[in-house]
C-alpha cells in the first residue's frame, strides 16, 4: 500500500488499537504514546504491507514491537526461568487460600501482572482478560504456536508465584504512603518541581521509607544534573551555515 491508502485506513483504527495499547500497559499515557508511535512507523513501513493480513493485525504486532522496545526491564521482576525452576521442585507449593484473597483485590493483581516481565505479562493478559486465542497472541508476539503456549504457561506460574509473594513485600511496604509506581511516574514533575503540594507531600513521604525508590530518585536526579553540563552556552552557529541560511531566506 502506498503511504496515502496506510493513512486512509488509520484513523479507523486509532480506537480499537488503542484499547489494545492500554490491555497490554494498564497506562494511559504511554499507551497513547505508542498508538501515536505505531501510526508514524506504519507510515514509514507502508511498503511492507502487502495487505495478506488484516491491516489491524499489522498495526498490533508493529504496536507489540514497540511496546517491548519502551517498556524497560524492571529490576524487581521475575525470572520467569527461576519460577519454572521452582514449579519444578516436588516441594514448592503456595497457600491457595492467601492467593484467593489477593486476586480478589484488584490493587494486587495489577502488582503481581507488574513483576512479570512484558512479553510474559502480554501473553496472560491478552488471554485470560481480553479473551485472545493462544493462536493470535502468536500471530501479534510474531512468534511460533509453541513459543506462545509456552510464554501464556510462564506468566500464568510467574503470575501466582508473584500473587505468593506480595504479602512478604506487602508487609516491608506497609505504612509507606504511595504504592510505588504511583510514586515513580510522578517522580520527574516532582524533580521539576511542578507537581501539587498535596502529592508531592506524599512522594517525599513515600521516599523517606520506601526500601526500593530512594535510590532511584537519587539515580534520577544525578542523570539530570549531569545532563544540564552538557549545554554550551558559548556555543556558536558555522558561518558557513549562517551563510547557507541567510542566502535561503533572501531567496
Amino acid at each position: 500500500m502506498t503511504p496515502t491508502e496506510v493513512a486512509d485506513d488509520l484513523a479507523q483504527h486509532s480506537a480499537p488499537l488503542y484499547r489494545f495499547a492500554l490491555s497490554i500497559t494498564r497506562d494511559p499515557v504511554l499507551s497513547a504514546d505508542l498508538v501515536q508511535d505505531t501510526f508514524v512507523r506504519a507510515m514509514e513501513r507502508s511498503s511492507q504491507y502487502r495487505g495478506d493480513a488484516p491491516l489491524g493485525a499489522w498495526l498490533r504486532r508493529i504496536l507489540h514491537n514497540i511496546a517491548i522496545d519502551r517498556v524497560r526491564h524492571d529490576a524487581h521482576e521475575l525470572v520467569v526461568e527461576e519460577v519454572e525452576d521452582s514449579w519444578m521442585d516436588n516441594d514448592y507449593t503456595v497457600d491457595p487460600e492467601a492467593i484467593a484473597i489477593r486476586t480478589q483485590m484488584r490493587e494486587e493483581l495489577l502488582d503481581a501482572l507488574g513483576r512479570i516481565p512484558f512479553i510474559y505479562r502480554t501473553a496472560v493478559t491478552l488471554h485470560d482478560v481480553e479473551d485472545w486465542t493462544v493462536r493470535e497472541i502468536a500471530e501479534v508476539q510474531d512468534i511460533e504456536l509453541p513459543a506462545a503456549k509456552q510464554r501464556l504457561r510462564r506468566g500464568r506460574m510467574a503470575l501466582v508465584t508473584a500473587l505468593a509473594e506480595g504479602h512478604e513485600r506487602r508487609r516491608r511496604l506497609e505504612g509507606v504512603p504511595m504504592q510505588c509506581w504511583d510514586a515513580r511516574k510522578h517522580i520527574s514533575d516532582y524533580l521539576d518541581g511542578t507537581l501539587d503540594p498535596g502529592t508531592s507531600a506524599l512522594v517525599e513521604a513515600h521516599i523517606e521509607v520506601c526500601p526500593t525508590c530512594p535510590p532511584l530518585y537519587a539515580a534520577l536526579v544525578d542523570a539530570s544534573d549531569r545532563l544540564s553540563d552538557l549545554r554550551d552556552d558559548n556555543a556558536v552557529i558555522p558561518p558557513d551555515l549562517e551563510a547557507r541560511i541567510r542566502a535561503h531566506l533572501d531567496t
